[in-house]
């Protein structure tokens, strides 16, 4: 580029090449932008209902996460919006009427996973739990089958642990949708009373395959999501 000078490189500096796993995820991710018409929702979602279902879990001896509770009304909802639920083949749409729910993991060395849970619909949330955390484990010691990588209907990606509240998330292609967990905050509410009071707000956003759902059914998903949320 004309007018451009090279900054001299540091003893800190690093290259670090886009191959082998890094590769195979960063190739993923630019076919994904290229093959689906993606655009994402965003909305609010009070946790009140479901802080209080974890706490009342916990007291009678069920651990299960907040991630975990989530899953569940994402199960149920797509149940009710099986529009979202399925691949989009070249110009065929093909809807699932199972739930393999693809569940986004991080690993270590800036790799990340999103091996699904067949049949998610057929198990409890302790069971749902229970195979999330074994997909966890055998994905941390490379043990994951090619299925699991490749037959899932909806993926579930979760930074609600970090401080982004929204993010925009790339379609597991060719997965129709992606739903987003952002973190909880505090908002202020009106009261009823000329003054406010607070309560947990969880930000999440839901990318979706244009060419496969339009902008008003996948807000009514994403509406209807929250609405099971806070009625956990």
């Amino acid at each position: 580029m004309a007018g451009y000078a090279e900054v001299p490189a540091t003893p800190a500096d690093r290259v670090v090449p886009l191959r082998g796993v890094r590769g195979m995820i960063a190739d993923k991710m630019l076919r994904s932008l290229s093959e689906a018409a993606q655009l994402t929702h965003h909305a609010d979602c009070r946790a009140d209902a479901l802080l209080r279902r974890k706490a009342a879990l916990t007291e009678t001896g069920v651990k299960v996460s907040i991630e975990d509770l989530i899953l569940d009304r994402v199960v149920a909802t797509l149940l009710n919006h099986p529009d979202l639920n399925g691949i989009v083949k070249g110009k065929e749409v093909h809807l699932s009427g199972a739930v393999h729910l693809s569940v986004a993991m991080a690993l270590p060395g800036n790799l990340l996973v999103a091996p699904a849970i067949f049949n998610a619909e057929k198990l409890t949330t302790e069971a749902r739990a229970a195979a999330r955390k074994d997909l966890a484990e055998r994905a941390r010691a490379n043990k994951l089958t090619v299925p699991e990588m490749t037959g899932g209907t909806f993926t579930v990606s979760n930074l609600g642990l970090s401080r982004v509240r929204y993010f925009t998330p790339i379609l597991n292609t060719p997965q129709i949708g992606i739903l987003g967990i952002g973190r909880i905050v505090e908002v202020a509410f009106p009261d009823g009373k000329g003054g406010v009071e607070f309560h947990p707000v969880m930000g999440l956003s839901l990318t979706f395959d244009h060419q496969a759902v339009d902008g008003a059914p996948a807000a009514a998903f994403l509406s209807d999501l929250c609405a099971a949320l806070e009625a956990a």
